[in-house]
């Protein structure tokens, strides 16, 4: 995984990535050309709008059309008909008061920010409640952007592993999620474009995971960043949105969208732990590496300098000052992000594999705690909101 090993990744903790630390006294003063590395790592090229990447996977052709892998088979059943059309069945008519939904989402976003105005330099001291009501906002548009740019690396991903895994249950499952994936880039788009106030550009480290995950040639690496890192995070918060919004629209489209995504990690853990199981020791630890070094990155993707640039604040003064004490918020929402992950990871075997390698990793950071949540492996039936409102309606 050298593609995340560049400037975006440099190290400026003591102990690792945010999150290691248990609540306690601040960190040391960051040094300068550090916080440099992390604001000009994270800042989008604006004026980019199509970007190559190579890839060197093999296209793998099968002949063997015997459905031999019936939980696969299964997934691809359920796929076939919780298929929903993005255009007719959500409520687009309804009006969207943003700022409102920005509000009940700030939980979850601008909100971990507060703590950061009590600090003696911060450039947030001064706020008034019309900029943390703008900041809201922006943070809603700049979250829901990078969700709309993540199902599009969803979309390439899954079209390429139609192509490179070998099992033919597994290439028809893949297919269905091709479309799922370009649904969820229509719909985050026209939600932001109609109903927000438009979509930032793509954060160069999501930028940069989509595209080590698209250009590895291990096709089942693409299917671990992919399948259980990306999706498993993207089902984890669009769950606590859920819980947090009221806004009907966007509440309907998170529930179908997670309705999906469960199928997605599904579709990851049942394909790898086949895999895996024929792994040599050496194979599955350069996996843990990768999982692990795609969860650092997951997590770097929410310092969001261009948010701070278009409010007018320094975002070099932000992220000074979440690196020296982050704050409870951002600890309990940077360690949220992982339920899904952990308990996925630990089903593929991952977790403790070479001597508990990815275990002691993921304790570091500090999400060991959900291991035994609830993994999308099995649990994606009770995701299904499609066939639920379907058999309510029919019930009428």
């Amino acid at each position: 995984m050298d593609e995340l090993q560049g400037e975006a990744s440099v190290s400026v903790f003591a102990g690792g990535e945010p999150g290691h630390e248990a609540a306690g006294p601040a960190r040391p003063p960051i040094d300068d050309a550090a916080v440099e590395a992390i604001v000009a790592a994270g800042r989008t090229e604006r004026d980019e709008v199509v970007r190559a990447v190579k890839s060197s996977t093999d296209v793998a052709f099968t002949w063997d059309y015997e459905r031999s892998r019936p939980p696969l088979a299964k997934l691809y059943d359920k796929a076939k008909h919780s298929q929903w059309n993005g255009s007719t069945d959500l409520p687009w008519e309804l009006e969207v008061d943003q700022e409102r939904v920005a509000h009940e989402l700030e939980g979850a976003n601008a909100g971990r920010f507060a703590a950061l105005a009590g600090a003696e330099d911060s450039p947030l001291r001064s706020w008034g409640s019309a900029q943390w009501s703008q900041l809201a906002v922006e943070s809603l548009n700049s979250m829901l952007s990078q969700f709309m740019h993540g199902e599009q690396g969803a979309l390439v991903c899954t079209a390429q592993l139609v192509e490179t895994v070998p099992w033919i249950d597994a290439k028809y499952y893949a297919a269905t999620q091709v479309m799922d994936e370009a649904r969820h880039v229509e719909v985050f788009a026209h939600y932001l474009d109609d109903k927000l106030s438009g979509h930032y550009p793509i954060n160069p480290y999501l930028r940069t995971l989509l595209e080590a995950i698209i250009g590895d040639e291990r096709w089942d690496v693409t299917y671990l960043g992919m399948q259980v890192m990306v999706e498993g995070l993207a089902l984890a918060v669009f769950g606590a949105m859920h819980h947090l919004v009221s806004e009907p629209l966007l509440k309907q489209l998170l529930r179908y969208v997670m309705a999906d995504e469960a199928r997605h990690v599904a579709f990851g853990v049942l394909g790898l732990q086949e895999f895996y199981g024929g792994l040599t020791a050496h194979e599955i630890r350069e996996r843990q590496e990768f999982a692990y070094e795609t969860a650092q990155f997951l997590r770097k993707r929410w310092f969001q300098p261009d948010v701070w640039e278009r409010m007018g604040v320094d975002p070099r003064m932000v992220v000074r000052l979440m690196l020296e004490g982050q704050p409870a918020e951002e600890r309990a929402f940077s360690s949220m992000l992982f339920s899904k992950i952990v308990p996925n990871c630990r089903k593929l075997g991952l977790l403790d594999a070479g001597d508990g390698w990815l275990r002691a990793r993921f304790t570091e950071m500090g999400v060991i705690q959900y291991e035994d949540a609830a993994d999308t492996g099995s649990d994606y039936a009770t995701f299904d909101e499609v066939a639920r409102d379907r058999a309510e309606t029919a019930s009428v």
